[in-house]
């Protein structure tokens, strides 16, 4: 990955999940499915959509397999959410696909661009410096078509079809497992706020959390966000979005710790409406990164110093995973 030098748009961090400039192939689909990576369009509204697929060797044409989609976030691409968070090594040791889609920019004739033409979700929130929701994308409609597409092209479990997100992608999910719920089994969100009141979700969605007690784009009590000493608004305590989720599925007001070693927390709303449930990690030390990816030694300080600390004290998506596998469309 190449390192943005430009800060000109360093706004687009609060809902970024840094990445660098990546662009992937343009690649066909085989006669038969082969294990891979495919990229795949469809047309939304006026615009034309992209969204990578990475099929593990143990799919098979004969067995239903569940899906993943991981959401980037604001700024980065699918190529970058799957080095990321590793996603499609998971993939290949349980036999799901994973899902990367890309998210919409302001120049769709050019590459996706951190600095010049960054990608971004529209989640609802109505923030203003979040490109997708200043120009209206239905994101919504595009992740509906999507899942129709994969199931077009693919033996899909309806039953087991997950989504999960970072940053403003985590937002996204957050969204879709709100206005979708009929299409998904659980989601998992990673340092980013649920920022709408409704709709209720139709259908239970289990819900997994987790966040760094010291992202500073995402703090855990809320507050005002800096940049150097530029703010840039004001988010909710992450208390506060748990809440949401533990009313909306009729949840206990009171939780159980299920995990607690080496300043990882992890408490469980249980039971929730039908067999859902509502899990909350907390990452001691750690600032706005997705759980278990370190970044390399290439890393600019500078933007360390805005992002915080990685932590490898769990892997966030070997965690998620195991929620997932626990949850089945009813």
């Amino acid at each position: 990955m190449c390192i943005r030098k430009s800060i000109i748009l360093i706004a687009g961090i609060l809902f970024l999940f840094w990445t660098g400039c990546s662009d992937h192939a343009n690649l066909e689909q085989p006669s038969g499915i082969t294990p891979g990576d495919y990229t795949f369009q469809i047309s939304v509204g006026s615009l034309d959509r992209e969204y990578v697929v990475h099929v593990p060797a143990l799919y098979s044409e004969d067995r239903p397999a569940a899906v993943v989609i991981m959401f980037h976030g604001g700024g980065g691409t699918a190529q970058d959410a799957m080095t990321e968070t590793g996603w499609d090594e998971k993939a290949d040791q349980a036999g799901f696909l994973a899902v990367f889609p890309e998210g919409s920019r302001p120049d769709p004739e050019n590459p996706a661009s951190f600095s010049n033409n960054p990608q971004t979700w529209n989640d609802g929130s109505g923030r203003e410096n979040v490109g997708a929701i200043q120009r209206n994308v239905d994101d919504v409609g595009f992740v509906a078509a999507l899942l129709a597409d994969i199931a077009a092209r693919f033996n899909v479990d309806q039953n087991r079809i997950y989504a999960a997100g970072f940053s403003n992608g985590a937002a996204m999910v957050f969204r879709i497992g709100r206005e979708l719920s009929n299409s998904l089994a659980a989601i998992a969100c990673v340092a980013s706020t649920d920022w709408l009141e409704e709709p209720y979700t139709k259908n239970p969605v289990a819900m997994l959390y987790m966040t760094g007690t010291s992202d500073p784009l995402n703090p855990i009590d809320g507050g005002e966000i800096f940049i150097g000493q530029t703010s840039y608004g004001v988010k909710p305590p992450v208390q506060q979005t748990i809440q949401k989720w533990v009313q909306m599925l009729n949840c206990p007001a009171d939780s159980n710790v299920i995990y607690n070693s080496d300043g990882v927390i992890g408490i469980a709303y249980i039971p929730c409406m039908e067999g859902s449930e509502v899990v909350f990690y907390t990452i001691e030390g750690m600032g706005h990164w997705w759980p278990g990816w370190i970044p390399p030694d290439s890393y600019p300080p500078w933007l360390m110093n805005i992002f915080g600390e990685p932590s490898d004290k769990i892997l966030g998506t070997d965690i998620i995973w195991e929620f997932f596998q626990t949850h089945q469309k009813k």
